[in-house]
């Protein structure tokens, strides 16, 4: 890592209209007491960032998502944390898995198979992070939206449009769904019911037909508009083979009146002093809206005009008048005039105001009106200049003209986000402005290839070459190659390594298109960008808080790997110190060892298993170990927090994803096909569903099978059945299918124990030992028991068949029951490492057609010491453009993307 103290800029500044006081003959905060106390807490409290690169940009159920992970620190791949978590959540917050990753000298690779039991047509947002990064603000976390497709099950496609209508007490959503099948023809009189819900309460119901076009026209009222725009309308069409099929829709992006906001450049509006007041117009769904209008004060004279200048932000200039009122006045593209109130004039005051446009300085300026300038006439004012917590520039000057000006050289700054703050003689802060240090060609990489255009199922070669201006770079890269024509997107929305590391990880909200800022750097965009800067909020640290020793504790060390704690006990509760303990994984007759301390605490440190392993953990290597008990420690893990991200969700996938869906739809038509099957060996049957009469009516095959020995060392059948059980979601003491579920379907599942129906607290009364296997139900195709029971799927449970007349030792019976001294259990653990298929093709290769999107994914390039790599691969079937992504990070924690295309013919 970097030296902190090697990029410190501690400089008193010339300033050109006045000579700097020397600090010994100041009162007021010390100016090294602000950088020591700063930089201290970067070296002690370092800022962790994570950023995901994956293979593309969207995907379909059955596709398995590729990604690697960089973790930095100080702009320098991090060693401090080595594990690093992955989450997938659904677009309601719902957590719909965890995996953990290794992060070797700050990356790591993984996938996530998204399991067509288990995933659906949706918006989903990936979440990463370490356990170290939970010390603080969760909105810093790496977050992405993800859109999959459904072609597995697939027999309706809907297109929906919303738009809200105010109007008297109540506001209304007017909806219009069509309905087609596969073909796209139109489903026509149709059942269609529907509910709107708020969370899970329900705020109305209703029903209706398709009409000859397959449109079904939707009405929704209530008095709160807020409730609708929290709202999720669910539908479920009826079809001939008495199925139906649900969807969900979001209703915020009904509403298009903007949400208006001011930004004046250091924070305030202060009376006489000219300010450039930045802007952001947004509508519902979060996007930017284009404005036009004009601002009045409180006699209509109009001041300043308005207009955006991208994605719903702009700004003016203001010199703001004491007591004036000033209201803004805008009109949409569409002609609707709304009017917002700017904030309130301060009487006195200073602020910052900061020109970054110069390519080499940054024009500072400190303005104070004369009422403040006489307050505080000659006092010593800091201004401070930080960049992921690491303070680059510090000067003080007093305060003795109403503008002081200061040019910063930018070469002081890494690339990324600048605060600068004005602090007062106090240590207060004053002012702030955030600027962007945009270098060019700090990491400049190039990919070519042998040719220009290849044929189908072709060899390629590409060639990677990493370089500064000053050499060529040693890094790790990861490069992903897709048919460009079946994943078209939108780059300037794309979530780069760039736009990641540089941009959103430093500033809370969300940040639409942020790889526009990126792709072509021009004036325009670095104009755009500095809007950007003065709309978006950074507070990852308050000086305040830094000076006063306000910092709170670290609660979350860095991880170097898997650890497993827990204390040792007596079973009258009191602790046993230097309790041997053994911890072993799977059938693997090798044990670990540890000892318990004086309060009876043990830890396995960096234990190596990957998810679904067994581990247990024994005490039965002490004296007295009946006497003894086992208790582990939980694990934590963050808050689920509403995900910024939402304006990034798709409404209408099907027509989105058309391409890709086509596509998906053929690739796995073909690949789904039933392997044959030998048997070599007659076993004794075992118990199952189909040997009871209520149940002769589910599938012979299960959705999932669990066998009982997954329930070995189980205390509490149903706390195991959790986790255990795939595509069910566990909530309010019923289980539930979770794909319905997270589309609103509270039918609860319902529970067998040997073919008789029970509620699930009679699943307690099962003890785990007794399991030998449960069968889980997620469809039941004709219906007999969903239809009996009211119920939403099937889980039976099936116990192993009693032997009889044979009894059973007092030994045998202790050895069924739990003990407290050996526990069996299955954590969380290192996500299987898989390798990404890759094809050859030969002459004599046989005919067939190769699907695939993405004809390439290596997270493991690295250059050599000339800064060069290469390697090769086959293109798929599909004609058309091939995007080749390349995104990474040197030795010296410069980072880099690049993009080429070539065509296959």
């Amino acid at each position: 890592m970097r030296q902190l103290n090697r990029y410190l800029l501690f400089a008193i500044l010339s300033f050109y209209s006045l000579q700097v006081w020397s600090q010994s003959r100041q009162k007021g905060i010390n100016l090294n007491t602000i950088v020591e106390k700063t930089n201290t807490l970067a070296t002690q409290q370092p800022i962790e960032k994570v950023y995901l690169h994956f293979d593309k940009p969207y995907y379909a159920v059955g596709d398995t998502i590729w990604f690697k992970s960089y973790l930095t620190s100080h702009h320098q791949l991090s060693n401090l944390s080595k594990v690093v978590y992955i989450e997938v959540l659904n677009s309601r917050d719902s957590l719909m898995k965890t995996s953990m990753i290794p992060s070797n000298n700050g990356t790591g690779n993984g996938s996530l198979v998204l399991d067509p039991l288990i995933y659906k047509q949706g918006n989903y947002r990936i979440r990463a992070y370490t356990k170290y990064m939970m010390n603080f603000d969760p909105d810093y976390f790496f977050n992405k939206n993800i859109i999959i497709g459904d072609v597995f099950n697939k027999r309706v496609k809907t297109h929906a449009s919303f738009v809200a209508a105010p109007g008297g007490k109540a506001t209304t959503v007017n909806g219009r769904i069509r309905y087609t099948d596969e073909e796209g023809k139109p489903l026509i009189d149709k059942r269609v019911s529907w509910e709107l819900m708020r969370g899970t309460s329900s705020l109305s119901k209703g029903r209706g037909n398709t009409d000859k076009n397959g449109y079904l026209q939707v009405s929704l009222s209530n008095e709160q508009q807020q409730a609708l725009k929290d709202g999720i309308l669910n539908t479920s069409i009826s079809l001939d083979n008495n199925r139906s099929v649900n969807t969900s829709y979001q209703l915020r992006g009904a509403f298009q009146t903007p949400d208006v906001q001011f930004f004046p450049e250091g924070g305030y509006l202060i009376a006489d002093l000219p300010s450039e007041v930045a802007f952001k117009s947004i509508g519902g769904d979060g996007l930017g809206v284009a404005i036009t209008g004009k601002v009045v004060d409180q006699q209509g004279q109009e001041v300043a005009s308005i207009e955006t200048q991208h994605l719903g932000m702009g700004k003016f200039n203001l010199t703001p008048k004491a007591d004036a009122v000033y209201t803004a006045k805008v009109t949409t593209e569409n002609g609707a005039t709304y009017s917002y109130q700017l904030p309130k004039v301060r009487p006195f005051g200073t602020s910052l105001a900061i020109d970054p446009s110069d390519s080499l300085n940054i024009a500072v300026k400190i303005i104070s009106n004369d009422l403040y300038l006489q307050q505080n006439q000659n006092k010593v004012f800091s201004l401070v200049a930080q960049s992921d917590g690491v303070i680059y520039y510090a000067a003080q000057t007093p305060l003795n003209s109403a503008s002081i000006n200061a040019s910063v050289p930018k070469n002081k700054f890494p690339s990324g986000i600048v605060q600068f703050t004005l602090l007062s003689p106090s240590g207060i802060p004053l002012s702030e402005r955030l600027v962007f240090i945009q270098r060019a060609n700090e990491l400049k990489l190039t990919l070519s290839s042998d040719k220009k255009s290849y044929a189908a199922k072709q060899a390629v070669q590409l060639h990677l070459n990493a370089s500064t201006d000053s050499s060529q770079s040693v890094g790790t890269f990861s490069v992903s190659v897709i048919d460009e024509s079946k994943v078209p997107f939108n780059e300037n929305a794309e979530t780069t390594i760039l736009s990641s590391l540089l941009l959103t990880s430093d500033i809370k909200g969300y940040v639409e298109q942020p790889n526009y800022y990126f792709k072509k750097v021009t004036p325009e965009t670095r104009s755009h960008l500095d809007i950007l800067m003065l709309t978006q909020g950074y507070r990852r640290f308050d000086y305040k808080d830094i000076i006063g020793d306000k910092i709170p504790p670290v609660s979350f060390l860095p991880e170097q790997g898997i650890d497993i704690t827990g204390t040792l006990r007596l079973l009258n509760g009191i602790a046993v110190p230097n309790g041997k303990l053994e911890l072993s994984i799977g059938n693997d007759k090798k044990t670990v060892e540890t000892y318990s301390d004086e309060q009876g605490n043990f830890k396995f440190s960096n234990i190596m298993f990957t998810d679904s392993a067994q581990v247990t953990i024994s005490a039965r290597n002490n004296e007295n170990y009946k006497n003894l008990k086992i208790t582990l420690n939980g694990d934590a893990f963050p808050a689920i927090t509403p995900g910024f991200t939402a304006p990034d969700e798709i409404l209408n996938i099907d027509s989105t994803l058309t391409p890709y869906l086509k596509n998906s739809a053929r690739q796995y038509r073909t690949e789904r096909l039933l392997e044959e099957v030998v048997i070599t060996e007659r076993v004794a049957p075992k118990p199952r569903h189909t040997q009871y009469p209520a149940l002769s009516g589910l599938s012979p095959i299960p959705d999932h099978l669990i066998d009982g020995a997954r329930f070995t060392g189980c205390n509490l059948l149903i706390n195991c059945l959790q986790t255990a059980a795939m595509g069910l979601t566990f909530m309010d003491n019923n289980f539930y299918i979770t794909r319905d579920y997270n589309q609103g379907n509270r039918t609860p599942v319902q529970v067998f124990l040997n073919g008789m129906a029970i509620d699930v607290n009679g699943i307690n009364t099962v003890s785990p030992a007794e399991v030998e296997s449960v069968e889980i139900f997620l469809r039941d195709d004709l219906g007999t028991v969903n239809r009996t029971y009211q119920s939403n799927g099937v889980l039976v449970i099936n116990t192993k068949k009693k032997p009889q007349g044979t009894r059973i030792s007092k030994a045998e019976l202790e050895n069924l029951l739990p003990k407290s001294n050996i526990v069996t259990i299955t954590p969380l653990g290192y996500q299987a490492e898989r390798s990404f298929y890759l094809p050859k093709y030969t002459p004599t290769s046989t005919p067939g057609i190769d699907w695939r999107t993405t004809v390439y994914w290596n997270p493991d390039v690295i250059t050599d010491s000339q800064g060069k790599a290469s390697f090769q691969f086959y293109n798929a079937s599909g004609l058309g453009t091939y995007k080749a992504v390349v995104e990474g990070i040197d030795e010296n924690g410069n980072i880099g993307r690049a993009v080429y295309r070539y065509k296959v013919e």
